[in-house]
Order: C-alpha cells, then sequence, then structure tokens
C-alpha cells in the first residue's frame, strides 16, 4: 500500500470493490442523493490540489508537481490519500482529473525512483504504484481523465483507470504505455487495463513498440473516448459526470464493479509476486544501464 495510508475495513460480502468504502456502497444503494447547498471544499498537498463542489458531487482533482508530474513515491501517496478521502466523503460522487501544468498530464514513473536505489525502496515504490491503480481502478465514483497534456507510461495508465478519458485536441500531445522505449516492460495488470480498453491486437503492437499515439490516432484506437478544444475540456468533462450520475449509484457501481472484478482479483491474487519480479527486474546491471542511457538521452533532449 502507498505508505502511511490505511486500507479501509473489509467490504461487506457481495461487495466487490476491494479498495472503495463499504460506507458509501452501502449508503448509495439504500439512500437517494442529498442535495447540499452549493460549496465548494478545497485542499491541497505538495503534488496534488482537490477542490469538492458539495452540491454537484463531483470533485476535480489537478496534478501540480513540476516540470512534468512524475510519479513519485511522494506524489503516489499523497494520490492514494487524495483518492481515500474523496471516497469517504459523503458528498462526493464523481472525480475529474487534470494537470494544472501546461501541455503535460503526467510523464509516468519517475525514473530516479527505479535507479540507483535500495532492493527495499523498489519494494515500496512498486506497492504504492500498486496502491495507486488499485484505489483508482476499483473506485465506486464516476471517474473521467480531463488530459490536457501528453500522457506516457504510467501517465497513460491513470486515464485508462478511469471510466472515461477526454483529450484535449493538440497534434504536440501523445499517449500510450511506452516502457519498451525505455528497455522495461509494463507488468501485467497495466497490459490487462489496457487490452481492455483498445482490444488485443492493437495492446499488443502498442506495447511491443512502445508507441506514444497522437491525440487524432489515439481517438480511433478508443484509447481516448472524446477529443476537444482546450477550452471545452472542463465544460465537456462536467457534461460527462452529469450524465453518468445521472444513473442510480448503486446500478451503475455494481455494473462497473463486475466488470472490473477479474481484473482486480487477478491483479491481488499476484500482488507479492509482482513486486518481487519488479525488484528482481529492476534491479539487474542491464536495466540498470538502460534506465541510464534514457536519462542522459533527457539530458542531451533539454540541452
Amino acid at each position: 500500500m502507498c505508505p502511511s495510508v490505511p486500507l479501509p475495513s473489509p467490504c461487506p460480502p457481495g461487495i466487490l470493490f476491494p479498495y472503495s468504502s463499504p460506507q458509501l456502497w452501502g449508503r448509495a444503494a439504500l439512500q437517494p442523493p442529498v442535495l447540499l447547498p452549493t460549496q465548494r471544499r478545497t485542499f491541497s498537498n505538495n503534488k496534488i490540489l482537490v477542490e469538492l463542489d458539495t452540491s454537484s458531487g463531483v470533485a476535480t482533482m489537478k496534478f501540480k508537481s513540476p516540470p512534468v508530474n512524475s510519479l513519485s513515491l511522494d506524489f503516489l501517496t499523497e494520490f492514494c490519500i487524495s483518492l481515500e478521502k474523496l471516497e469517504n466523503d459523503r458528498a462526493c460522487r464523481a472525480l475529474i482529473i487534470t494537470s494544472a501544468i501546461p501541455r503535460i498530464f503526467s510523464s509516468g514513473l519517475d525514473i530516479m525512483e527505479m535507479f540507483g536505489k535500495s532492493t527495499e525502496h523498489y519494494a515500496e515504490f512498486w506497492r504504492a504504484v500498486q496502491e495507486m491503480w488499485l484505489r483508482l481502478y476499483g473506485s465506486s465514483m464516476v471517474t473521467v481523465a480531463a488530459i490536457n497534456g501528453s500522457s506516457p507510461a504510467g501517465g497513460c495508465l491513470i486515464a485508462l483507470s478511469c471510466d472515461y478519458r477526454i483529450m484535449v485536441e493538440n497534434p504536440k500531445y501523445v499517449i500510450g504505455l511506452n516502457e519498451a522505449q525505455l528497455g522495461i516492460v509494463a507488468p501485467f495488470w497495466f497490459k490487462d487495463t489496457f487490452v481492455n480498453t483498445v482490444g488485443h491486437r492493437v495492446a499488443e503492437r502498442s506495447l511491443q513498440l512502445g508507441l506514444l499515439h497522437p491525440v487524432t490516432e489515439a481517438h480511433q484506437i478508443g484509447l481516448v473516448d472524446e477529443v476537444v478544444p482546450e477550452e471545452k475540456l472542463q465544460e465537456k468533462a462536467a457534461a460527462v459526470v452529469a450524465q453518468w450520475l445521472a444513473l442510480p449509484d448503486h446500478a451503475r457501481q455494481l455494473t462497473k464493479s463486475m466488470m472490473r472484478k477479474a481484473v482486480l482479483d487477478h491483479m491481488l491474487a499476484h500482488r507479492e509476486e509482482d513486486i518481487q519480479n519488479f525488484v528482481k527486474f529492476i534491479s539487474k546491471d542491464s536495466i540498470q544501464k538502460s534506465l541510464s542511457m534514457y536519462m542522459e538521452m533527457l539530458k542531451k533532449k533539454k540541452s
């Protein structure tokens, strides 16, 4: 789990989301939504800003970790804490995830967390990556990714884990799981999430080549659901959320749970093995060398 993020108590029988709030599920199933006066509640960490509109039940999470919203251990910890707060908030029913940094949604996993560290650190970091995905993919909230910049690797995983993806129309923006370009391999649960979104053949080619898809192509293959001008992004995200929230919560949540249960269960059954495999793989001299070469290439691009 993410450091300092306590797991919720076990879900009651029949609830399939292992990391969703049992209180939220029971409330949604038994009570109609409560209409509250217009009110905005904000909480901010170092790397993430969250604003909740209690009248609509919609929260917006903005990544604010310059320069590129890398998924460091600290970022992942804040992400999990923020998500847990929203899951346990009676006023929150939906979440829009976007970036406060121009031209980038998230650059993905922080390479420095995977280079030159101890095996204990690698294990802690990978458990945090897992926890981020488990909580987001298994969330009972409506989740919409408002992708306002490039989103490679782990950034793409965050978008894939949401219920709906809207991306800004810009020829410079790309999205995809490009781990192969770094000399590393997307784990099976990255792959499963990708395959369930775009289909097996598209995912196979994209993963093997480590492709980063331009926005138009990402839309064509189903990696993103809609493409809009930047000035329309938040308006469209709000409209999509409203459409999803028009349904009874319990029916939508149970359907989502049914669709995602097999992938979540498969990962949970192999979680410790996945951590061990990651630590063994990332500790190899050849992989450390590949990461070092990739970082040198990035430095040259910046200069």
